[in-house]
């Protein structure tokens, strides 16, 4: 029945697509009024009032633009420094709110106004879209139409805080892989990318004064074999699949992050950096085994889970590691916020351990009905690792983990265990940003029948369920402004190809940014579907990029 109801409404929104042809764009502007006419590109000038651009990141994303449109079409464009009426402008317009624009084509050319570089950015982004979808193509297309439709556009994002996460420990993603994923999220005006680089399955990020991270902790015995052919009763009885027994490994230098963060920059998105901490340590304490409650020995993780052994807060010398660690993070990653986890972090090994009980006793932490001693320990941590980067101006963002117990002001708390943790932050006065596992994991297969799929973690999320989403379902009026935006994440235990991690992205993170930047009344899900067919996929498919169609009843990956 269900099936039969999605296919119902594919079929709906197909056939009104094909009734009325609308300008289509992702994510949908807040306002669209349509003029009359067309403007025909020619060999025009490209307009930036001086003065605009003080870092130089507009006037490289207007000549990337150019030398695109430029390549697939017989026109040429130059930069000006005078505006002579026609061609394309971009003007400062000080009255708009950060990161939104107004975009006003017509036969004369197009005029773009912002108050910011991520304005101007997300402008550029609507045109490319306002384009014939040849523009996405690597090679001349005679036979485009190279025209923009006469249009007033206003726009602007629901939320300040759009992101994407992504897991390089479990599976390593190049530098190259790396900016192709924030080339898919510039194009859907996200700008957060939550870089997820240390765990227990590998420390991925170098720490010059600590080089044992990156030669002992990034490096693994074996994966988890995963996938269609997976020895699934193996790993129903034990609990982990077998692995390979392959030696696993990778990191990026300092420079490569800068590299990483400045190529986000361009693009109007931050990188928050991740340092999981204290549990999800094994990369770390493989390296450094003192730094642990045992002494070790420890290794890094072949298998996907919790494991029992995590830094011990009862050693000074840990703190000293975190402060060493982070002291190089803050000089590579410019970010107000610093993710530092926090999350699934066992209890037992301080439980046993004598420093961690003498810090407890020293610090009169005792358990009540609202937390453990060894809890409120991880309050401590958590506190401590907050203070050393507030004296440095940054802020945390933390797991859900971290409002068990005590948390000081200040925090941010990232909602992964459902709706509960962010709605129950903003109730307290603490900022939250939303990533619900029932809506914004992008690991979970993409219909009800994963035999058809890619192997995936577990569970369900649909193109529709995502687009189902409001982060603000739940939150009182009073405590909404503390909701600073969502995100989805991708962990990837099984996804280990680009391809695979394009088709567990695309076209979920379609739905996923109308719900960080359109009001609810703007979203309509018929319409995604038609803009999806009608427009997204054809730039996918110019892109090379692999994507999902479960939605339209085309299950399993596709090329």
């Amino acid at each position: 029945m269900k099936r039969f109801l999605i296919l119902l409404t594919l079929a709906a929104a197909l056939v009104s697509c094909a009734k009325k042809v609308e300008i289509s764009i992702i994510p949908q502007p807040a306002s669209i009024e349509a003029g009359v006419g067309v403007y025909c590109l020619d060999d025009d000038e490209i307009y930036i009032q001086p003065g605009i651009d003080p870092d130089g990141r507009l006037t490289k994303a207007v000549k990337e633009f150019a030398a695109q449109l430029e390549k697939v079409s017989e026109k040429d464009f130059e930069i000006g420094d005078e505006p002579d009426g026609e061609g394309f402008s971009f003007i400062l317009e000080k009255s708009l709110a950060p990161e939104s624009y107004e975009l006003v084509s017509d036969k004369k050319g197009v005029t773009v106004k912002a108050s910011d570089f991520n304005g101007f950015f997300y402008a550029i982004q609507t045109l490319k879209q306002l384009l014939p979808v040849e523009f996405f193509g690597d090679k001349r297309a005679p036979g485009a139409k190279w025209v923009i439709p006469a249009v007033t556009i206003k726009d602007a994002p629901r939320f300040a805080y759009r992101g994407m996460h992504l897991d390089p420990c479990r599976h390593f993603w190049s530098v190259e892989e790396t900016k192709k994923y924030l080339d898919v999220m510039a194009l859907h005006k996200l700008n957060r990318l939550h870089w997820h680089i240390t765990e227990d399955q590998g420390w991925r990020i170098e720490i010059k004064k600590y080089p044992l991270l990156t030669e002992i902790g990034s490096v693994r015995k074996g994966t988890i074999v995963g996938g269609l052919n997976a020895n699934l009763e193996f790993e129903k009885e034990h609990g982990y699949m077998e692995t390979d027994g392959i030696p696993y490994g990778g990191f990026y230098t300092q420079e490569q992050a800068r590299e990483i963060v400045q190529y986000a920059w361009d693009r109007g998105i931050t990188v928050i950096p991740e340092i999981d901490l204290p549990g999800h340590m094994l990369g770390a304490l493989a390296a450094y085994p003192q730094l642990g409650c045992t002494g070790g020995p420890y290794e890094v993780w072949t298998r996907w889970g919790v494991s029992e052994d995590v830094l011990c807060p009862g050693k000074d010398a840990m703190f000293t590691f975190l402060e060493d660690v982070f002291s190089e993070l803050i000089d590579i990653f410019p970010s107000e916020y610093i993710h530092i986890g926090g999350d699934e972090c066992p209890k037992t090994a301080w439980q046993k351990c004598p420093a961690c009980q003498k810090r407890i006793k020293a610090l009169g932490l005792v358990s009540d009905d609202k937390a453990t001693k060894e809890q409120r320990l991880q309050n401590y941590v958590t506190a401590r690792v907050q203070k050393f980067l507030s004296d440095r101006g940054r802020k945390i963002i933390g797991w859900d983990e971290i409002l068990e117990g005590e948390l000081a002001p200040g925090a941010t708390v990232m909602s992964w265990r459902g709706t509960e943790g962010g709605i129950a932050a903003a109730g307290a006065g603490f900022d939250a940003i939303m990533t619900p596992n029932t809506y914004c994991y992008f690991d979970y297969y993409q219909s009800d029948k994963p035999e058809t799929e890619p192997f995936a973690i577990g569970g369900c999320l649909p193109l529709d369920k995502v687009y189902s989403y409001d982060p603000l379902e739940g939150i009182p009026a009073e405590a909404q402004s503390h909701i600073l935006g969502a995100q989805a994440n991708m962990w990837t235990e099984y996804i280990s190809e680009t391809d695979h991690l394009e088709y567990m992205l695309l076209p979920r993170l379609d739905a996923l940014s109308e719900v960080q930047w359109c009001a609810p009344e703007q979203k309509d899900y018929s319409k995604l579907l038609c803009k999806l067919q009608g427009k997204m996929f054809p730039i996918y498919d110019l892109l090379g990029y692999t994507y999902c169609r479960t939605a339209f009843g085309q299950p399993g990956l596709h090329e």
